[in-house]
């Protein structure tokens, strides 16, 4: 078997992945009350997933993933307030502004090391943060962009009170979107990110073109985090300053401690287990559900270190053992 049609085996969906995709996109039928979390779920796991792509496959590091998850948010809100109330020409909409912004903010992501562009992306996030609050008369500055109507998903589904709606179509563009970034990172497209993230030098000795993969990986997550920021405007009904905020990153990158880097489902998972507990323990404790949060992360990480690193390593540990026996 060649190295291409290893890649193609692995981009492969085994039975039990189908199974998990229909239960996903079937969970709002049969947990109707749930709908509206459901989404949330939807629309923060695929923003996670963007974020992986340029930190778990590639090693690129960022603290103003936020930049493109409220452009994205922004130019849904915008079109449908002032032209048309069509969520899939906003969805087309709002990625393509985050697209354009990510390609040219790539260019400040090639040079320096990790805290060079930690601060560079928060910089970038605090920046369109401060013009969304100038521009009120285009943004609704710090009252946020009310007046957002949606019209009905492809003309018939009308956005419901109950989120059912919403949630079928969250879930509907996670998919769609999980399975070309899973092809990507399947093809030998994705193997050479992930040669740039384990040695950048040795990736530019053996003829990898560095510059172009850094810059149209990093564009490519931009798009991504931009549809999962009209996913939330169009859902919502609303857009405010907090899309740009730097909780929005930082909640992002928690959901990838939890769920591990480098796999796509870590994505999803780290978005699932951190909306319930949030949910749960703001339930529980209203005032103090982020210290029994950060109580968790902090024995999550102490604990399961490697395990996080590798996520696979979970499986892969399991096998050995049952070769053993």
């Amino acid at each position: 078997m060649n190295a291409q049609q290893s890649l193609l085996q692995k981009s492969s969906f085994k039975w039990w992945e189908i199974l998990l995709w229909i239960a996903l996109l079937s969970s709002p039928a049969w947990l109707p009350k749930h709908a509206l979390i459901i989404n949330e779920i939807a629309i923060v796991a695929l923003f996670a997933v963007s974020l992986d792509l340029i930190l778990g496959y590639t090693g690129i590091v960022s603290l103003g993933h936020a930049a493109f998850f409220g452009l994205g948010g922004y130019a849904a809100g915008l079109l449908a307030k002032h032209i048309t109330p069509d969520p899939l020409l906003g969805l087309a909409m709002g990625t393509a502004v985050a697209t354009v912004t990510g390609a040219v903010m790539s260019l400040t992501i090639m040079r320096g090391n990790d805290l060079t562009r930690l601060m560079v992306t928060l910089g970038f996030a605090l920046i369109l943060f401060e013009l969304a609050n100038k521009l009120d008369w285009l943004t609704g500055g710090a009252d946020g962009l009310q007046g957002v109507v949606m019209g009905p998903v492809l003309g018939r589904f009308e956005f419901d009170l109950y989120g059912q709606t919403s949630a079928f179509y969250s879930l509907s563009v996670l998919a769609v979107c999980f399975v070309l970034l899973r092809r990507v990172v399947h093809s030998p497209y994705g193997a050479t990110l992930m040669a740039i993230r384990d040695n950048r030098l040795r990736a530019m000795a053996i003829g990898i073109p560095v510059t172009r993969r850094l810059s149209s990986v990093y564009t490519l997550a931009a798009a991504v985090a931009g549809a999962a920021g009209v996913l939330m405007t169009q859902t919502t009904g609303f857009a405010s300053l907090d899309l740009f905020d730097i909780h929005r990153s930082a909640d992002v990158l928690l959901m990838l401690v939890i769920g591990g880097t480098g796999w796509l489902y870590g994505g999803i998972l780290g978005a699932v287990v951190f909306k319930v507990m949030q949910d749960v323990l703001s339930s529980i404790t209203p005032q103090y559900w982020t210290f029994w949060l950060g109580l968790f992360l902090v024995v999550l990480v102490m604990v399961g270190r490697e395990r996080l690193n590798n996520p696979r390593s979970w499986f892969s540990s399991k096998a050995s053992k049952e070769t053993a026996a």
